[in-house]
């Protein structure tokens, strides 16, 4: 490998906004923003939005939308299309 040219490989945290779970973990991303961790350490933070923690995916916690009237209108609105002629 060439020497210089591959980004650092640091420790970081990463919170989740959404469940407020936090991560320690490696990336090579950077930020200037620092948490003190369990351990007494202080690590750079990444807020995330959503994570393994909070997505519905993996949670298994589907977000119902109100999705009833849309599917109502799309039926209304293409009612005769692709009928038999």
């Amino acid at each position: 490998m060439k020497a210089d040219i591959h980004p650092k490989y640091n420790t970081m945290v990463f919170n989740d906004l959404a469940s407020g779970e936090k991560f320690l973990t490696r990336s090579t991303a950077t930020s200037k923003k620092t948490i003190e961790w369990e351990d007494g350490n202080t690590y750079p933070v990444i807020d995330v939005e959503i994570s393994a923690a909070s997505h519905p995916f993996y949670t298994g916690k589907q977000r119902i939308m109100d999705s009833a009237g849309r599917v109502e209108r799309f039926n209304a609105r293409f009612k005769g299309f692709g009928g038999k002629k």
